[in-house]
């Protein structure tokens, strides 16, 4: 299976159920609220499934993108998705492993936007939420993609809810770092 992203370019998905691809209507939500902070930022795809946020994120002129994946064959399909897609000097990678692992072992790396996008019923949220904070560029902004009938709290560790957004099942919470 495929889907379209900015630019009407196509790009693959894993098959099966295991991955669930970000709605277009969400993801077009997503970028049009990120629009003016896309260009030159440092984009981090958590539970990255078929990479189409980071493919975005790319098209859109991010500066660097990393995604990280649990699973090999969604691993190679991002891989390829965003060959595909990022023109030079854009930089990405992807990591295969346990997300929360992956983070303990990303310093010194700042991102300036996360997307966070685990299986709706995971325990993931918060442990990999509540890891985020040293990862984080100032005034970086955090978004958790889930259901919109488990709401996300509105403090996470360090993280505090700065905005909710809806759209049909799918919620949307975004997060930042106060300033100390």
């Amino acid at each position: 299976m495929s889907i379209r992203i900015h630019g009407d370019r196509t790009i693959k998905t894993p098959t099966g159920l295991a991955t669930r691809p970000t709605p277009s209507k969400v993801r077009a939500a997503v970028f049009n609220i990120l629009q003016s902070r896309i260009r030159n930022a440092n984009w981090l795809d958590i539970c990255a499934g078929s990479g189409a946020m980071g493919a975005e994120a790319l098209v859109r002129g991010a500066n660097q993108v990393v995604g990280i994946e649990l699973s090999a064959i969604a691993c190679r399909i991002v891989q390829e998705n965003w060959q595909k897609v990022a023109p030079s000097p854009q930089n990405f990678r992807v990591i295969k492993g346990d997300a929360i692992k992956v983070l303990a072992k990303l310093q010194p790396q700042f991102f300036d936007l996360v997307y966070f996008d685990p299986p709706y019923q995971s325990e993931l949220y918060e442990p990999v939420l509540k890891c985020l904070p040293p990862l984080l560029a100032e005034d970086a902004l955090v978004i958790a993609e889930g259901d919109r009938l488990r709401p996300l709290p509105d403090r996470m560790g360090d993280l505090v809810c700065c905005d909710r957004r809806q759209y049909g099942q799918t919620a949307l919470t975004m997060y930042h770092q106060p300033k100390r």
